[in-house]
């Protein structure tokens, strides 16, 4: 069976790191559907700054839209809406049989909104209304601020996909401000057994930190110089290990349990940044110790590729978690402050997609402004 297809018996879902308007047009998201059993897509504003700039699919629309005199904000906005929706309802057939667990595509809110509730309430809100289907996702930032809009949106039925995840403390509380936003949706007698969530949890961008703070260890104390080595590209896994037990506690809590009884769904974790970035390591490195129920991992093409072509399929999710607990355990006998790196990597990761966002934006109003009369 083809790895990517076999994942499901594992109760793995893969989705797709990466949207352009046309993998939609020549037929190639419907043959991973197909072929590959993809279940999702995720996106996010790098991936549209690099679907646009990088490519002459959207060169009618924009110069469409410059001749109506629509707005740089608006000409993004409709870009990705049709994107999002075209996606979605590809994935519809596979949402409908599914009963809604399958077949969902993200769209995130602006990244400058990451710490602002009010303002990511008000856009998730619209983007919501304007996508006007059941099987998307709005990405919401894990951060402080997020929160509280997190248990709002679930409480109005809108779907979230929380981003930006990396600590584990931050992910229980995400986790349980899903949980409470069931509960004030059941409290206030609307039905919650279509209310859908996945928290993305980030992996390769800690190894990618951490790696030359080991080597500069390894470097400087001899005492400590195995144990840093040692440490090099593990850390990532192990912290996501770690997240699936906090997912256990959560969702098989009492407090959950009731809710269930009311035809409420888990919130999925979903294992993000999934590729390799040093190239001496292996390329399904982040897929395979990572395989388990109510699981979703989502994956750039280059790494769903490599694992058509040399996956290695088993239930692996629970595996060797005493280990990953003694990774983090080395990590902190190292002086490493693993809560200071992940804040660090979550201020880091809203930069990343704000930087992206504002060039996209650039390259839209270049385009509006140069596009013909």
């Amino acid at each position: 069976m083809n790895p990517l297809k076999k994942l499901q018996t594992f109760g793995q879902s893969v989705y797709m790191d990466e949207i352009r308007r046309g993998m939609m047009s020549d037929g190639y998201l419907q043959t991973l559907i197909d072929r590959d059993g993809l279940r999702g897509v995720t996106s996010n504003p790098a991936i549209f700054q690099k679907a646009i700039a990088d490519s002459n699919d959207y060169d009618d629309a924009i110069a469409q839209a410059a001749k109506q005199g629509h707005s740089t904000d608006k000409i993004y906005e409709d870009i990705v809406i049709q994107d999002i929706q075209d996606a979605a309802d590809l994935f519809r057939p596979m949402y409908d049989e599914s009963d809604g667990k399958y077949g969902y595509v993200s769209l995130e809110v602006s990244p400058k909104l990451a710490n602002d509730t009010e303002g990511t309430l008000k856009e998730a809100r619209h983007l919501w209304q304007r996508l006007d289907r059941p099987n998307v996702f709005i990405k919401v930032p894990g951060t402080k601020e997020g929160l509280p809009a997190i248990t709002t949106l679930i409480s109005e039925g809108i779907n979230v996909n929380v981003t930006l995840l990396f600590g584990l403390e931050r992910y229980r509380d995400v986790a349980w401000a899903y949980v409470e936003g069931l509960e004030q949706r059941a409290n206030a007698g609307h039905d919650i057994k279509r209310v859908a969530s996945v928290a993305s949890f980030f992996l390769s961008r800690i190894d990618v930190m951490l790696d030359p703070m080991f080597d500069d260890i390894a470097a400087q104390d001899s005492s400590n110089a195995e144990l840093a080595k040692s440490l090099k590209g593990t850390v990532a896994v192990a912290n996501a290990k770690l997240a699936y037990q906090i997912y256990k506690d959560v969702f098989g809590s009492d407090r959950y349990k009731a809710l269930e009884t009311k035809g409420a769904r888990v919130q999925r974790l979903l294992w993000a940044s999934t590729s390799t970035k040093d190239p001496s390591y292996k390329d399904t490195m982040y897929v395979e110790p990572l395989i388990g129920a109510e699981t979703v991992n989502t994956m750039p093409t280059n790494t769903l590729d490599a694992y058509r072509d040399h996956g290695e399929p088993a239930n692996t999710i629970e595996n060797n978690v005493q280990e990953a607990q003694a990774t983090l355990d080395n990590v902190k006998k190292l002086g490493i402050n693993m809560d200071d790196i992940t804040q660090k990597l979550e201020d880091e990761g809203v930069e990343k997609f704000i930087k992206p966002f504002e060039s996209l934006m650039q390259t839209l109003d270049d385009a509006r402004t140069k596009a013909p009369a």
